[in-house]
This record gives C-alpha cells, structure tokens and sequence, in this order.
C-alpha cells in the first residue's frame, strides 16, 4: 500500500438497471474500474421526487480513476453531459489515503495518465459521507433517528462481517455477522449532529450496533 494523492472513488447511485449505461458512460471518459452493487433508498417517495433520485431501488456504482478525470467527468456530468443519462440520482467523489500499488499502476497506465507530485487543487468541502455499519434489520429505526437530526434520506446495501473473533467478543452479544451498510450523504453542518444522535441511540452495545465514521465529499453532481 502506498499513500494516493491522485485516485479517488467515484460513488454513483441511481436508479435499478441503470448502472450499466453509467458504466459504459463513464468508460467513453476514462473511468474503467467499478465495483457494481444493489441497494435499497430509505426516503420517501415524497423526499425521493424533492431530491430527484427518483425509484427507491438502486443501483451503486463504486469507480476508481485518477483525481484529474473524475474532475473532468464531473465537469461533462454538470454541463455537456446533463440529462443525457436518463435516469436520476447522485454521484460524488471520496479522497482515498491509501491504495495498492498495482491497482494504482493499472488504473494509471489505463487511463494514460504520468504521475504527478502533487495533483489538482481540492475543493472546499460541503457535504458528508456518513457510513453506519449495522446490524440486518435495524436500518428503519437507526434512519428514523437520523432523520429527526437532519438526514433526508440514505442507500442500504446488504453486507456480511468477516472480522476476527476478537473484535467480535469487543462488541458484545449485540454484534450479529449479518449487516447492511447506511449510506447518507448529508451537508457538512449536520453530520456532527446525525452521527452524535445514531451513536446515543444505536451504538456498539445496542441491537443495531451500529460502526460508524464519515468521509468528505469533494464534489457531487445530480443526475438526470
């Protein structure tokens, strides 16, 4: 592993059966390596249609590319490329400290890409990923909470834990092996108030045992 300073994840959610036009989108601009999941919204159909992302199911897209062309998409998804997609949801970019040397070597040499010392200038951040890792069947009431501290609205998608025994017996008997992961992307001003309220009252000791921590997001566009 070495420090990255220019991959970046692309986080794309949109609409179930959408995915693959993303995919095949975001290749024609250089972005080749994605991991392809099924989630489930949480907002309401009210909520959904206020923020334009349309159906509750979805499909996520996590997307590996140099910093420079996910700007560069970003740009094209903001401008050129508006509502040529036809379908609604969100895509953001998350920094990454750390990636393995040769998925960064591949991804580099894909897209054609010499290395740099540094890399483009980040924006300031105004939004927040805020990731729950909790236990199957809990996320009703760990989103209701969320809600009542700002939240709108968030993805769910079924995990399973493969941790060692060790942390296991840490977190006591609440901690179950089947999870689903919350994500909510919120403004960056109420992610100290929801993650304060989800702690108080779906902590590690709880019957959702919920893990969690947030990532800044560098840029997001809506897609429509």
């Amino acid at each position: 592993m070495k420090p990255s300073q220019q991959l970046r994840l692309i986080v794309t959610i949109v609409e179930r059966g959408k995915g693959n036009k993303v995919r095949r989108l975001y290749q024609e601009h250089q972005v080749f390596t994605h991991i392809h999941c099924e989630g489930v919204g949480t907002a309401t159909s009210e909520i959904l249609d206020i923020l334009g992302i349309g159906s509750s199911e979805k499909d996520v897209l996590f997307s590996l590319t140099p910093q420079s062309t996910a700007r560069a998409l970003f740009r094209k998804l903001s401008d050129e490329l508006h509502g040529t997609m036809r379908t609604r949801g969100i895509a953001f970019i998350l920094p990454m400290d750390a990636v393995s040397n040769l998925l960064s070597a591949i991804i580099l040499v894909k897209t054609k890409l010499e290395k740099e010392n540094g890399g483009d200038d980040v924006p300031q951040t105004k939004n927040s990923l805020i990731l729950a890792i909790i236990n199957r069947g809990t996320t009703g009431a760990v989103m209701e909470t969320a809600k009542k501290a700002g939240a709108r609205g968030g993805t769910i998608l079924k995990a399973r834990w493969s941790g060692d025994e060790q942390l296991d017996r840490s977190f006591g008997e609440a901690w179950q092996t089947e999870k689903e992961l919350l994500l909510i992307v919120s403004p960056k001003e109420l992610r100290g108030p929801i993650l304060e309220a989800i702690h108080a009252q779906h902590g590690a000791q709880t019957e959702a045992g919920a893990v969690l921590c947030s990532l800044p997001i560098e840029d997001m566009v809506h897609i429509d």
